[in-house]
């Protein structure tokens, strides 16, 4: 089975004309999305601070981290961004997809917009009419 690719655009969000666009693999192993340094600071970007992650290896790597604007299919969200290498493909990560209601269908290799971004459940005691 192959990888899926989908065109997105990163947005500075102090100063919004400033984007890159990439084409990035989904990667549902990954929770936040990578970018190669070089294109998040042509846009202004820079790093706010640094995570450590777990790679599959399991190696551990502490990187530098910042936010910005994630867009693709129609939608957009707020959200970290890792300060990847030169050479490093960009990735995708879950967490920018489940917030926007779009999942990864692996058999055909395609994303899928849900009919509704999902939200926790309410306890009864705490639903509202």
């Amino acid at each position: 089975m192959g990888a899926t690719h989908i065109t997105i655009t990163v947005r500075n969000p102090a100063a919004p004309h400033r984007t890159w666009e990439g084409l990035f693999r989904v990667d549902t192993g990954a929770t936040d999305c990578l970018v190669p340094r070089q294109h998040l600071e042509s846009i202004g970007l820079k790093p706010q601070g640094q995570r450590t992650y777990e790679l599959a290896n399991g190696a551990e790597l502490k990187l530098d981290i910042g936010v910005g604007q994630i867009e693709f299919m129609g939608e957009f969200v707020g959200g970290t961004i890792i300060f990847g290498a030169a050479n490093a493909e960009p990735l995708l990560g879950v967490t920018a997809l489940e917030s926007v209601g779009i999942e990864i269908d692996p058999l055909n290799q395609r994303l899928k917009r849900l009919p509704a971004v999902r939200l926790k459940r309410a306890s009864p005691s705490t639903a509202r009419p």
